[in-house]
């Protein structure tokens, strides 16, 4: 499994424009082959930071989805939305434990 967390760092006057293009994602995602979460969420205590959240089956279906017309059209929306930093980060997961 394939872990993708990280934040991205946008103007919050266009908090509207972000969430609006990050749920248009989020559907388009999680309709994919291999995908098994897909989030971003507004931090409710710092304005202007989205945090992703992502668990992909494989290498494969990764690769898919950021080749995906939905995933090219985000990418292109995010100047629009004044974004100042990205910052994301990839875990190969071995195992995982259940917590509760």
């Amino acid at each position: 499994m394939i872990v993708i967390a990280g934040t991205i760092t946008f103007d919050p006057d266009k908090a509207e424009q972000m969430l609006a293009s990050a749920t248009t994602l989020m559907e388009a995602t999680r309709a994919e082959e291999g995908c098994l979460d897909y989030v971003m969420a507004a931090d409710p205590l710092i304005p202007g930071l989205l945090r992703l959240f992502e668990r992909w089956e494989n290498e494969e279906h990764l690769g898919a989805h950021m080749a995906a017309p939905h995933s090219r059209t985000f990418q292109k929306s995010l100047g629009d939305c004044g974004v100042s930093g990205v910052s994301i980060d990839r875990y190969e997961v071995a195992s995982v434990t259940k917590l509760l």
